[in-house]
């Protein structure tokens, strides 16, 4: 009888376990099923190198390189272009991943392509987050060392025609959550509030310097955050 009742209670203790161990699997795969893909665009006279440390640091908290995506596109071209190259980009990352949605983050020019393609080509239907860290989103007078070399920094430069068109209206349109992420002592932005964005959630993360805003341990997990 007592080992009777020993091998019922057994039996019991296993069920449970694995009942247990099979709503945690779910959970987790819910959490994973439910996470959008992330695809970074990087700025000027950069590549998707500059994301390294960000996706290492997504990785270190659970995501998977099928869910990060980082890509190189010709900084000197005309930001449209690019716009239209982040469109094949996000609806082949979509295709791959069967995801409706992705979070798109940014650092510096990179704002302007990707907003250019929320706004003009139909991107808010496909985005859910959209993070720009030290985005030239109202240009900035230091593209003029450039401005005569590169199309895309001549539309950088402060009062251009594509930043007029780019910014008129709704600056954050659609349904996406928009975040600016931006620095008060950024040599590369003149001046800094450059980066605000009407509508968006905008974050002032102190003195960092341009370059190192998409590398900043305390700056990703912000962003993180805001796109979780």
């Amino acid at each position: 009888m007592h080992r009777r009742m020993r091998r019922t209670a057994t039996a019991l203790a296993t069920v449970a376990t694995t009942l247990l161990l099979s709503l945690s699997f779910s959970a987790t795969s819910a959490q994973a099923a439910t996470r959008n893909p992330v695809v970074f665009v990087h700025g000027l006279s950069s590549s998707s190198s500059t994301w390294n440390d960000w996706i290492a640091y997504f990785k270190a908290d659970g995501y998977s390189s099928s869910e990060l995506y980082s890509w190189s596109y010709d900084w000197g071209q005309s930001n449209a272009t690019t716009a239209a190259q982040l469109k094949t980009k996000i609806d082949s990352v979509r295709a791959a991943t069967g995801a409706s949605k992705v979070d798109v983050v940014v650092h510096s020019m990179g704002a302007l392509s990707s907003r250019y393609y929320l706004k003009n080509l139909g991107g808010t239907s496909y985005v859910d987050d959209f993070v720009s860290t030290a985005g030239v989103n109202h240009g900035t007078t230091v593209a003029g060392w450039c401005r005569w070399l590169y199309t895309s920094c001549s539309e950088m430069y402060t009062g251009s025609s594509f930043l007029t068109a780019l910014n008129s209206g709704d600056e954050t349109p659609g349904s996406v959550s928009y975040a600016s992420y931006w620095s008060n002592c950024d040599d590369a932005l003149t001046p800094d509030t450059s980066a605000i964005l009407s509508g968006a959630t905008n974050v002032e993360v102190g003195c960092v310097a341009h370059n190192e805003m998409n590398n900043d341990e305390r700056i990703y997990e912000q962003v993180r955050a805001f796109i979780a």
